[in-house]
């Protein structure tokens, strides 16, 4: 792993060191291994414009590394030649780590590229996008364009339960305030049905099963 971990931040030195080898290979010692140097390093350019260092990304944020990950993603310099699912996966995880920073004009404009991305060959993340717009617009006090994200994210699909569970308990918070409490009360049945794992969604629900219940409609 350590291995790979190298290969993908260097990646350009090695494609420079490669086709360097080529040219010298093929001047003084075997056409056939300076062809191969220079498969190796086509092969090594493509990756370094269509996949980035994604891989190693990803792995920094399932460590808990929020540092090491936002410095693997600014080795990326050309995010719209990354494979579309890879940049749709970009996209994500720019505005996630904005979000962290309170950045949030830079995390809208992150999950709105992901957006127009569109690529369903890594699974459908409409939803999820939509979700994270409407966390969004909701943190910058667009109340307004947040419930409607939300609610655009749920037609979509959010096949993750804690998630699922999340968006219904904001919508229901929602619609309490605008007094629509028949909705709020079927946001909150939905919530609870999702059976969502995370402790902190949990408490949220227990505590809402309280005051649900004196809601009137």
């Amino acid at each position: 792993m350590k291995i790979l971990r190298f290969y993908i931040v260097y990646r350009l030195p090695i494609i420079i060191l490669l086709i360097v080898g080529g040219v010298l290979s093929h001047l003084f010692f075997d056409t056939v291994l300076a062809w191969l140097c220079y498969v190796a390093a086509f092969i090594s350019l493509l990756l370094y414009f269509m996949m980035g260092t994604m891989r190693i990304v990803q792995e920094a944020v399932q460590e808990g590394d929020v540092e090491q990950a936002r410095a693997y993603l600014k080795m990326i310099k050309f995010p719209k030649l990354l494979f579309k699912p890879i940049r749709m996966g970009y996209y994500m995880l720019q505005s996630n780590l904005d979000l962290a920073t309170d950045d949030l004009e830079s995390a809208e404009a992150n999950i709105r590229q992901s957006l127009k991305t569109n690529s369903t060959l890594a699974g459908d993340v409409r939803g999820a996008n939509l979700m994270q717009l409407g966390f969004v617009e909701l943190r910058k006090g667009n109340t307004k364009e947040a419930r409607k994200h939300l609610q655009e994210a749920l037609k979509a699909g959010i096949p993750d339960k804690d998630s699922l569970a999340a968006t219904h308990l904001q919508l229901c918070s929602m619609e309490i305030q605008r007094q629509q409490y028949r909705i709020a009360k079927e946001h909150f049945k939905k919530a609870k049905a999702a059976k969502p794992r995370n402790e902190e969604i949990v408490k949220q629900i227990q505590m809402l099963e309280k005051q649900i219940p004196r809601l009137p409609g």
